[in-house]
């Protein structure tokens, strides 16, 4: 009884315990999204109010803004690029790595404009503008030669995917144009007529048209004696020679 107990009071404590653990990744991914929500709010304001100082406010505060504008831009476009490149390309990872240093270059850059931006002594700020615009365009070039280079990089691939599917349906194009019927070796070639089998040899036949070659006739064959003749008889030497008869 007590077993059963402690082993219902271990599974009470494991259930707690993972409720407590999806809890808290809920709240975690709740928490992140709704970050991510205000990121992206606050930087598209900050990116409309930036347009609006372009075109609003004449002189330096009007340049400062608009540099500020094509940064982050060109920033943010450049960094969606090569994160999206890397999660299929692994060897990526350079790339991302000189981004993330160009990258605090840009934050530190940005940051300068945004404080020039409340800059009252103008004239000080309109001497500055030359080489705070000389930074911002090498920044802005590093990183658009980044994200071409990375676009490039993926429609080379896709490229060379379509080549080789392209080269893979032609060629199962030709294999289904090629209907001839190997299969049944009756339809791909005629069929020999068979020849007729030859006849018995038989003289009484009735197609035979030539004669069969004759057999060696009884005239040829040497004459035999009709009735044997007697064989000698043998002579002892008491007997008397025969007497030639006369012709007288």
């Amino acid at each position: 009884m007590e077993a059963v107990i402690a082993v219902f009071a271990l599974l009470v404590v494991l259930f707690v315990v993972l409720g407590a653990y999806a809890t808290v990744k809920v709240v975690g991914a709740a928490k992140r999204g709704v970050d991510r929500g205000i990121t992206q709010a606050r930087r598209t304001v900050e990116d409309h109010t930036l347009r609006a100082k372009s075109f609003a406010q004449p002189g330096a505060a009007g340049e400062l803004a608009q540099l500020r504008l094509r940064l982050r831009t060109s920033m943010r476009a450049t960094q969606d690029a090569l994160q999206a490149a890397a999660a299929e390309d692994a060897s990526m990872k350079e790339s991302v790595g000189l981004f993330e240093r160009l990258s605090a270059h840009g934050h530190e850059l940005d940051d300068e404009l945004k404080r020039l931006e409340s800059e009252p002594n103008r004239g000080a700020l309109t001497e500055r503008l030359p080489d705070l615009r000389e930074r911002t365009e090498r920044i802005i070039q590093s990183a658009d030669a980044l994200r071409w280079a990375a676009r490039d990089r993926a429609r080379r691939f896709a490229d060379d995917d379509l080549d080789t599917l392209s080269a893979q349906i032609d060629v199962e194009a030709g294999a289904l144009r090629h209907w001839t019927t190997s299969d049944s070796p009756s339809a791909s070639a005629p069929a020999s007529k068979p020849w007729p089998e030859a006849p018995a040899a038989d003289a009484t036949t009735a197609g035979q048209t030539w004669p069969e070659t004759p057999r060696s006739s009884p005239a040829q064959e040497p004459e035999r004696p009709a009735i044997t003749p007697p064989a000698a008889r043998p002579t002892y030497p008491w007997q008397k020679k025969p007497r030639p008869e006369s012709t007288t």
